[in-house]
This record gives structure tokens, C-alpha cells and sequence, in this order.
């Protein structure tokens, strides 16, 4: 019976397992992004949904977490995780370089956002104090969904991702502040609260400072120290200390956890151990950052949204919109690009999980009412669901509408009909870029086709026939000629949209000579059975340059190594184009192999 017990204590844990090893993989199949399957399995497991049915089913009690606060301290830990992956994805030269827009473009989205929601809610009759609250929770974004986002898009980097860290940055720094200034305004004092801040700015700033003078003096020795040892589990140990340790030291500042593990990330971003921590650390953010929106689901008042769907769902579409209006209009004010400034409004109009701790704290100071505290949490809940969504057509908007303003007008148009055209080139990246300059040196005239607007008007400022299109249109493809060209190059980075562009191309034409790029041998023979002529693997012909180097180098002289290659690169080609392929394509891959470690010997 004790044995029981005690194992009742790890369910928790196991539901947290089972949602992360079962439930997420096969949202994940379903194309279901994780964030919104965590969600979704918080809400479902939580004390609204499920936990109801439990009190007529007793047995159901096991599926579910009756108590948020079993989980809170890991969803915590996922946060903070992640904000240090972000800090080891920058470093310190970048945070100053953003300085203007953090200060300057983050500041005005967060009093304006602020100011602007709470005038509304005193005009609807909300009291004074609990209006600022509010104003204040409802004008912060969500940190851990945009930047998790950002980060698997791979778009941190660009002007949106820019854009949209700087104003994180910022309102992670202005909890602080707002917290302090909440048990004022719960008291209806009014006259300490600007003296309230500035302790707070003095007691964040000496946090910041002690925690980077013992990153500076500290970090680098020990992880030298550690790495010493040739030990993966110390490695780990020391790295979990740092971004724990950090943690701790803002939290005992006064400052966020997740702040101090960023600054922790920016000092360790410069060193020579920077890729093995991130490696370390992957698993640890993943898990405990889906048990944070595991917890953020199961706040979901449910019951509340069933009453009231409209209310709920109206406000949240104001806040949206708002709070996305406000960062387009103040980037502008900013002179930032309208197409970056779309999709971070998107991303930043909905609430953020900052927002469930202030007004945590105005309903501890008596600021704010049950009531209200229960619909915002609601209204933020459903507006943080949206963010994947909102992310999507962020980036439809921008390539349907607002890409195009931004391009010369020459890019815009279409070739002219009677250009004598020998070769569409479709993609401009690294590859087509080097198709298109071969071609150029032969005198062979080519057209090529492009989406990303930023290559495209680099590709136009050097002189090239590039046009903005989207070549998986039939439509798009006989207006730039393909019934009179000889050959048609598909060369993104996309396996998805060469099968798009190769199967549109072969049913306007079945002569026409179509050489595509691969991502590997699987690939390649799905595009010889879509009708390619030629599908070239990058990593067979990565492969294939390789054992030429490695026979060169091993004495084997350059005319019979080169023949070697061409010799082994014509028996792939022909292997991929017939019915029993697969098996006789693993057998050249095994001969390749011994190939080259004879050579290496």
C-alpha cells in the first residue's frame, strides 16, 4: 500500500513524459504544431475539462494534474532554458546593436499598448488602478511561443526576428519595474510611484552588473576545469549550474529567472564551448518548456469561454489588433520596413505568459477582482493559441502583398515574349546563383525565378533577368515561356516545392529537358519517377567530390581519379532510373565506401 502511495507522488512526472513521448509526436504527424499541442493537452488534462468528468469518474484522476503548482517550478525551468539558448544564439556585440530599437522602438510599444488599453478600459468603467494593471499585463508578448518560434524557423536573425527580440527584451526587463509598482497601486497610494521605479531600475541594474562581472571572472575557468576531465555528465552538471545558478542570482535581484539566464547565455556565446552547451542543454529546454505550456493550458478557464465565446473571443481580436497596430505604426515611426513590421505585429499583438504573473500580483495586493483576473487570463490564453497561426499569415501577407511594394519595378513585370530564352532557371539562392553565372559565361540565355524579395533585388542590382514569382503556378510558368524554352533548372533548398515545380513543368510539357536538385538518392529517385531528365543528390555529389580528393591525395594520379568519379557518378544516374534501384544503389554505396577507405589506408 505504501509502495502505492509513494507511486502516485511521480504522476505528474508521467503525465509530463507521456504528453512529451506520445501525445506530441503524433500531433506532430498531423502537422499540429508542439506548442499548440501542449496547449491543447493542458487544457484537456486540467481541472476544467477533464478534471470535471473526474468528479463523476474517479478513475479518471489519474490522467489529470489537479494542482498547477506540482508543475509550476519546471514550467519556470522551461523559460528559463530557453531564454538562455537565445542568449547563446547571440552575444553581447548584438544586444548593443539593438540597443535603439530595444530602448527606443520597445519603449513606445509598451507604454503606448499600455496606455492605450487601459484609457479603454476606464471609459468602459474599469477603476483607475485596476485598468493600469491590466493595460500593463495586456501590453507584454509572449517571450517563450515567438522566440520557440523564431527559432525553429530559423528566422531570429531577420529583420522580423530583430524587430521582434528587441521589444522582448524590453518588456522582460519592464516586469520588473511593473511588479514593483503594483502593491502601490493595490494600496491607492500614489505619490511613491515614481521613486518605486527607480529603486527597482538601481536593484536591476546592480543584479545585471554582478551577474556579468561573475560570468567575466568565473565562466571560461570552469568550464576549462570541467572539460579537463573529458566527461560528458560533468559537462553537463556544470552547464545546468551556470544557467541555474544565473537564474537564481536575478531572481534574488528581483529581476525575472529568465533574464539572468539570458545574460548567463550572452557571456558563455563568446566562448570557445559555446556549440557543446547548446547540444547539452537541447533536451533539458525542450521538455521543461512544454511543461510550461502544459501549465499555461490547464489555466484555462474553460467554463468561462463556454458562457461568454464572444466576449472572450472579441476581446481578443481588439488586443490582436491593437497591440498589432501599435508596432506597425511605431516601426514606421522608427523607419523600419513595412514587410518585417507586418510579421512581428502578428507576433507580438497577442498576450504573453508575463501576463498571468502580474495579475497574480494585482489580485494578491486587492488591485484587481477575481473576475477580471479570470477573463484576462482567458483572453491571453487564447490569443497565445493563435500565435503559430498569426505567424503563418504573417508570412503570407508579406509574400502576397507587402514583398511585393518592395521590389524594383522591373521585378515585378514579366519577360517579354519574344525573348529568346533557352533556360528558366527556377530558385537564386547559393546553387541557382551559380547556375546562372555558368550560363552567363557560355552565352546561354536564361530567365530565372524567384520569391525571397531580398535575393531578388540583389540578383536585379547585379544585372541578372530575375522575376518575382511563385513557379509552382502553371499559369506562371507559360508567361515566362516555358512551351518555347529547351530546359528548366529547379534549384531550391525545398524537396517539397522542386516536386511542386517539376510536376507543374512536366504537365505543360512532356519533351522539355527538366534537371532538378536533390536533397539525396531517396529524393532524386521520387523526382525520376515525377518525369525529371536529371536529379542531381547534394549528397551523393558531396560524397562524390570527396573520394576525388581523397584519391588524389592518396597518391592516385588526377586523370584516373577524375575518370574514377565520372565513371561512379554515371552508374548512380543510371541506377536511380531503374525499377530494382533501391537495392542496387545500396550496393554502389557500399563499393563507394570501401572506395574510400582503401584510399585513406
Amino acid at each position: 500500500m505504501a509502495a502505492a502511495a509513494d507511486a502516485y507522488v511521480y504522476k505528474e512526472a508521467l503525465i509530463v513524459l507521456g504528453t512529451a513521448g506520445v501525445v506530441i509526436p503524433l500531433f506532430t504527424r498531423l502537422r499540429i504544431n508542439p506548442i499548440i499541442g501542449f496547449l491543447l493537452v493542458g487544457a484537456f488534462i486540467g481541472p476544467n475539462l477533464l478534471g470535471e468528468l473526474a468528479k463523476q469518474h474517479q478513475w479518471l484522476s489519474i490522467l489529470i494534474i489537479g494542482q498547477g503548482e506540482d508543475i509550476a517550478q519546471l514550467a519556470e525551468l522551461g523559460v528559463v532554458f530557453l531564454l538562455f539558448i537565445v542568449g547563446l544564439e547571440l552575444s553581447f556585440e548584438r544586444v548593443l546593436a539593438l540597443r535603439r530599437l530595444v530602448l527606443g522602438f520597445g519603449s513606445l510599444q509598451v507604454l503606448a499598448s499600455a496606455a492605450i488599453i487601459a484609457a479603454v478600459l476606464a471609459l468602459i468603467g474599469a477603476p483607475r488602478n485596476e485598468a493600469i494593471i491590466v493595460g500593463l499585463a495586456l501590453s507584454l508578448s509572449s517571450t517563450a511561443i515567438v522566440i520557440q518560434l523564431l527559432s525553429a524557423e530559423k528566422r531570429l536573425g531577420t529583420q522580423s526576428g530583430r524587430i521582434s527580440f528587441a521589444v522582448l527584451l524590453l518588456q522582460d526587463l519592464a516586469v520588473v519595474p511593473i511588479l514593483l509598482l503594483i502593491p502601490t497601486l493595490g494600496a491607492s497610494e500614489g505619490g511613491h510611484i515614481a521613486s518605486g521605479v527607480a529603486a527597482a531600475l538601481l536593484q536591476a541594474g546592480i543584479t545585471i552588473l554582478l551577474i556579468v562581472i561573475i560570468g567575466r571572472l568565473a565562466l571560461r575557468p570552469l568550464l576549462r576545469l570541467v572539460a579537463s576531465t573529458r566527461s560528458p555528465d560533468l559537462f553537463m552538471a556544470a552547464t545546468l549550474l551556470i544557467v541555474v545558478g544565473a537564474a537564481l542570482i536575478s531572481s534574488f535581484g528581483g529581476l525575472s529567472m529568465a533574464l539572468g539566464a539570458f545574460i548567463a547565455g550572452l557571456l558563455l556565446a563568446e566562448t570557445e564551448y559555446r556549440r557543446e552547451i547548446e547540444a547539452t542543454i537541447e533536451p533539458f529546454k525542450g521538455l521543461l518548456l512544454g511543461t510550461y505550456f502544459l501549465l499555461v493550458g490547464m489555466g484555462m478557464n474553460l467554463k468561462l469561454l463556454v458562457s461568454h465565446p464572444l466576449l472572450i473571443g472579441g476581446f481578443a481580436l481588439a488586443l490582436i489588433a491593437v497591440k498589432s497596430g501599435i508596432v506597425i505604426g511605431a516601426g514606421r515611426f522608427f523607419r523600419l520596413p513595412p514587410a518585417p513590421l507586418v510579421r512581428s505585429g502578428l507576433l507580438l499583438g497577442p498576450g504573453g505568459e508575463f501576463a498571468f504573473v502580474i495579475m497574480a500580483a494585482g489580485l494578491a495586493a486587492g488591485a484587481v477582482s477575481i473576475s477580471t483576473s479570470q477573463i484576462v487570463t482567458l483572453i491571453v490564453s487564447v490569443t497565445m493559441l493563435l500565435i503559430p497561426v498569426l505567424s503563418m499569415a504573417g508570412t503570407w501577407l508579406t509574400s502576397k502583398f507587402t514583398v511585393r511594394a518592395s521590389l524594383p519595378a522591373e521585378a515585378l513585370g514579366e519577360p517579354s515574349p519574344d525573348q529568346d530564352v533557352k533556360v528558366i532557371v527556377v530558385g537564386f539562392g547559393r546553387v541557382g546563383t551559380l547556375v546562372g553565372s555558368m550560363l552567363e559565361e557560355h552565352g546561354i540565355s536564361y530567365i530565372g525565378i524567384e520569391m525571397d524579395p531580398e535575393v531578388l533585388v540583389k540578383a536585379r542590382r547585379a544585372g541578372r533577368p530575375l522575376y518575382y514569382g511563385d513557379a509552382t503556378r502553371p499559369e506562371l510558368l507559360r508567361r515566362f515561356g516555358i512551351d518555347k524554352v529547351s530546359t528548366l533548372v529547379a534549384t531550391m533548398d525545398s524537396p517539397s516545392k522542386v516536386d511542386q515545380v517539376v510536376r507543374a513543368a512536366r504537365a505543360l510539357r512532356s519533351d522539355l529537358k527538366i534537371i532538378a536538385r536533390a536533397r539525396d538518392e531517396d529524393h532524386a529517385m521520387d523526382l525520376y519517377q515525377a518525369g525529371v531528365t536529371e536529379a542531381v543528390p547534394e549528397t551523393t555529389e558531396a560524397s562524390l567530390q570527396l573520394g576525388e580528393s581523397v584519391l588524389i591525395e592518396a597518391g592516385i594520379p588526377m586523370g584516373l581519379a577524375i575518370a574514377a568519379i565520372h565513371e561512379r557518378r554515371d552508374a548512380l544516374r543510371r541506377l536511380l532510373g531503374r525499377p530494382d534501384r533501391r537495392r542496387e544503389l545500396g550496393k554502389a554505396r557500399a563499393r563507394l565506401k570501401r572506395l574510400k577507405e582503401k584510399a585513406n589506408r
